[in-house]
């Protein structure tokens, strides 16, 4: 039963049938073809999507846009400058600092891609070629499943059930988020340099970047309220993104008046739009999930693969090498749907510590939305820039390779991931 399901979600999936849909017309088809009850199919839909936990993902999509429409881009973008602007690729490294700032209050890529994209490049493309401006644009978006808070560890927290928590999912991005925002801006000086393009921004003034700090604290309170009450059992995560939703609102309709009340249906349709997606996804898959369970699949692939090797550091080889083929090929969300339910449980038998396998696997999946033919962020900003797409991943390439070179020091260095969060009990 398991490869007849397999071989009919592909066969859909290949002829432009969404996701979603190919996964439940797959597990409707094997269902025909087995003595399981047609019943089954809503039941476990419904079962898996019925969920307290979930309802933190609508809410962290909501938050961040009414951040971004208030303004805080701009403000993080004055603080970086007043810091960093100065040094050599100094509009880069603002780049950078702003991606990652951002990261801290919307937690998804296509938004940050499109807010920097949109706010950055025209300024970028002065100084620097279209080609190397996109993919600094495109670097810094990436940032934003890495740093928490992020939808994509929410949704890895949820699949792999009561052995992983968003807490320790969130705190185990803390570290590497900071390294490879370092290693972008690192790179970016030795690319600038080397192309010979030179200093750009304001000379460095204490009162300047004190003024900017000033402005942009009622930003990053935001994540220290919400991710640190989650931290300390204060609130769950779905609580706390509920609550930056109203902290998003209060700034943006009462600090920075940007925030229009007629900006806010827009805001609550594009949330419904990818929540439900999500949702759909989750969904189906669950059936998927039911059948494949009730055919031993991950039992057989358990022990297929200890059968292939015994080490839990092989396993996470094979495992980045799948993924690399995944993410070029299929949208994150649907890759942590299917396979987190299957691979989860192996790695827990290989002895794995579940926080770091469930980083690397989330940290695969997002330098996937930097991979064409189906890189998500590549897509959102040559969409919003208008440059062609091969320009674009020409530029990018190297940032990708510095995510892989992070991906496999966390890999083979593994408390760089799980110290902060046991050193806070998760």
């Amino acid at each position: 039963m398991s490869l007849g399901l397999i071989v009919g979600f592909l066969l859909l999936a290949t002829f432009g049938m969404p996701i979603a849909f190919a996964l439940g017309a797959a597990a409707l088809g094997a269902i025909a073809l087995s003595d399981i009850e047609f019943s089954m199919l809503p039941q476990r839909m419904m079962h898996s999507v019925n969920s307290f936990p979930l309802m933190a993902i609508p809410f962290f999509m909501l938050a961040g846009e009414p951040m971004i429409k208030a303004g805080i881009v701009e403000r993080l973008i004055d603080l970086a400058n007043s810091i960093v602007g100065r040094v050599q690729g100094g509009l880069a490294h603002v780049t950078m600092l702003a991606g990652a700032g951002l990261a801290t209050v919307s937690g998804a890529a296509a938004s940050d891609a499109s807010a920097l994209s949109t706010i950055l490049v025209p300024s970028l493309s002065k100084i620097y070629d279209k080609g190397f401006a996109t993919a600094l644009v495109a670097a810094a978006a990436n940032l934003g499943p890495i740093i928490p808070p992020s939808a994509a560890m929410i949704v890895y927290a949820f699949m792999a059930g009561s052995t992983v928590s968003v807490g320790g999912m969130f705190m185990a991005g803390v570290i590497p988020g900071i390294v490879i925002t370092i290693g972008f801006m690192l790179l970016a000086s030795t690319i600038t340099h080397r192309r010979g393009w030179g200093a750009t921004g304001e000379p460095f003034r204490l009162a300047k970047v004190w003024f900017e700090l000033k402005r942009s604290f009622i930003i990053f309170l935001m994540p220290l309220i919400v991710i640190g009450g989650i931290i300390v059992g204060a609130f769950t995560a779905t609580e706390g993104s509920a609550i930056a939703v109203v902290y998003s609102l209060l700034i943006g309709l009462f600090i920075t008046r940007r925030l229009k009340l007629s900006d806010l249906p827009g805001a609550l349709i594009r949330a419904a739009i990818t929540s439900g997606m999500v949702g759909a996804l989750i969904a189906f898959a669950s059936a998927v999930t039911f059948l494949l369970t009730v055919d031993l699949l991950p039992q057989k692939l358990t022990v297929l693969l200890q059968a292939m090797t015994s080490s839990p550091l092989v396993f996470n080889l094979l495992v980045a090498v799948l993924l690399f083929v995944v993410g070029m090929f299929m949208e994150s969300n649907a890759a942590y749907i299917m396979l987190v339910p299957l691979l989860h449980p192996i790695a827990l038998q290989y002895g794995l510590d579940p926080l770091h396998f469930g980083f690397l696997f989330v940290l695969n999946l997002v330098i996937g939305m930097l991979t064409p033919p189906v890189g998500v962020v590549l897509f959102v900003v040559c969409g919003i820039t208008g440059v062609p797409m091969r320009v674009l991943v020409k530029s990018v390439w190297p940032f990708i390779a510095l995510m892989y070179g992070v991906l496999f020091l966390c890999m083979f260095f593994p408390p760089m991931v799980t110290w902060l969060p046991h050193k806070l009990s998760y």
